[in-house]
């Protein structure tokens, strides 16, 4: 169990740190080029970076809080769809127009081998395929799955639906990948977070 919980620690705080790190931006989407000024996990992207100044080709990957494929296995999508399974209805809050970026595990592996391959140094990179979608949808997408209804909820009541989420509820998070595209040709071509879970492997 340690290690699973190692897993799931780790997943978490992936996800956290593009969230944390694009939550103070508001009326567009997060660059690259955006930073945090502090905090444990910023403070070690922001090291990272500098060693570029000192001649070590270090990049930083910040991934979507949603990576998401038949090789998830304990990220931000189990999650929502446990939580939406737990509580009978998927939740979101306000009128879920708010947005989470999201990326394939595929398109994610191919930008860290292009990452180590030729990233500059000290390049900051989006592994974000899709840049921003609805809250709404992602819940009507686990509850048609699901075969639930969902159902909008008050920022009070996001820890009962919405658990260790509830802080991210209605973030705001769209979140650009044009710089990561330009510098290495990425160009994400597996299905999106929508695509990927109406498959059904999620509920398996």
């Amino acid at each position: 169990m340690g290690a699973v919980d190692s897993d799931s620690a780790a997943t978490r705080a992936i996800g956290d740190t593009l969230m944390l790190a694009m939550a103070g931006i508001t009326g567009r989407p997060g660059t690259e080029d955006d930073q945090s000024e502090g905090g444990p996990r910023t403070d070690a992207v922001n090291y990272t970076i500098g060693l570029g100044r000192h001649g070590v080709r270090s990049s930083v990957v910040r991934l979507a809080p949603m990576v998401h494929s038949d090789l998830d296995h304990d990220g931000f999508t189990h999650a929502l769809i446990g939580f939406a399974a737990e509580n009978g209805v998927a939740a979101y809050t306000g009128d879920g127009s708010n947005r989470w970026p999201a990326a394939n595990t595929y398109d994610i592996g191919v930008l860290y081998r292009l990452a180590l391959e030729k990233a500059p140094a000290g390049s900051n990179l989006h592994g974000v395929g899709d840049t921003g979608i609805p809250r709404r949808v992602i819940a009507e997408t686990i509850a048609g799955k699901l075969g639930i209804a969902t159902k909008s909820i008050a920022d009070a009541e996001a820890p009962q639906y919405l658990g260790f989420l509830a802080g991210f509820a209605g973030l705001d998070n769209p979140t650009s990948n044009d710089k990561t595209r330009g510098l290495l040709g990425w160009e994400p071509g597996h299905p999106g977070w929508v695509e990927d879970v109406r498959t059904g492997h999620y509920f398996g």
